[in-house]
């Protein structure tokens, strides 16, 4: 069965870490967090939907489906940052996936998913966005995120990525999605998070920084189909009067461009 794995950190009520692991995700899953009322973790509407409206109904879709980790995803380790010999792509002995080994000093090297942390703003009925100063996706708005650092938690990421980006003081209330993006190697951890004052300015990644109706966002000029995700789900818990914790899985098209509405597809939409 499976369960929930959560931490805090610099004492905020909220968590900082959530991990799920559902091998049946067709079965609810109950779970009671320290200090939470309990959750429940349900599978929603089919396997393959553009930002699918979670449901309490029994899905029909077909099982659980995980789009390989082969090679053919992410960049390429070409040369050794050890020895600065060149690498080819085998097997390593008792492995089961290709790594990038070093033909000089037989070094292995194992890539992993770099991790984007940043937060859902808000105000009242608003949502903060920054209009981006910087490529790729240059002047479209997105949500104050960036790569977690090494030394920082997600949440201590988040909310510096937030003053970094609109000089906006914020109070992290709860996390909310986790999106992963398999073919760029990037996962995703956004935080509901309120202003704790209106004082906020564009910062030297974006060129304006504003708040904006639920009913106004601009989603014609989203940056990142994640934050195109995150904002939709966001709406849809504000209008239905409760909010969610949200993981999905975004399959982007081959060649598609980070803003491109039409070149990605939601799977395994679970919330509770």
């Amino acid at each position: 069965m499976g369960g929930f794995v959560v931490a805090r950190a610099c004492g905020l009520p909220s968590l900082t870490a959530l991990l799920l692991r559902m091998p049946e995700l067709s079965r609810c899953h109950r779970g009671m967090l320290a200090g939470h009322p309990p959750l429940i973790v349900r599978r929603c509407l089919p396997t393959r939907f553009v930002v699918p409206r979670c449901s309490s109904g029994q899905s029909t879709s077909a099982p659980h489906s995980t789009v390989p980790t082969s090679a053919g995803f992410g960049p390429k380790i070409k040369f050794c940052p050890a020895c600065g010999g060149s690498t080819e792509q085998r097997i390593p002995s008792g492995e089961e996936k290709p790594r990038a080994i070093c033909t000089s000093c037989g070094l292995v090297h194992y890539q992993n998913p770099k991790m984007v942390v940043g937060c859902l703003v808000t105000y009242e009925d608003k949502v903060l966005l920054c209009k981006r100063s910087i490529e790729p996706s240059y002047g479209l708005w997105t949500l104050p995120a960036g790569y977690m650092e090494l030394g920082e938690s997600a949440v201590e990421g988040a909310i510096r990525e937030t003053w970094e980006e609109a000089t906006a003081m914020v109070e992290v209330e709860a996390p909310f999605a986790q999106l992963d993006i398999p073919r760029i190697g990037q996962s995703y951890i956004l935080f509901r998070a309120r202003l704790r004052t209106l004082d906020f300015s564009p910062g030297v990644e974006s060129l304006e920084c504003t708040l904006f109706h639920i009913d106004e966002i601009p989603f014609d000029q989203i940056a990142f189909s994640s934050v195109a995700v995150a904002l939709k789900y966001y709406v849809e818990d504000y209008k239905a009067g409760k909010f969610k914790v949200h993981h999905g899985v975004i399959d982007k098209q081959a060649g598609a461009s980070p803003s491109d509405p039409s070149g990605f597809v939601v799977r395994n939409h679970i919330c509770f």
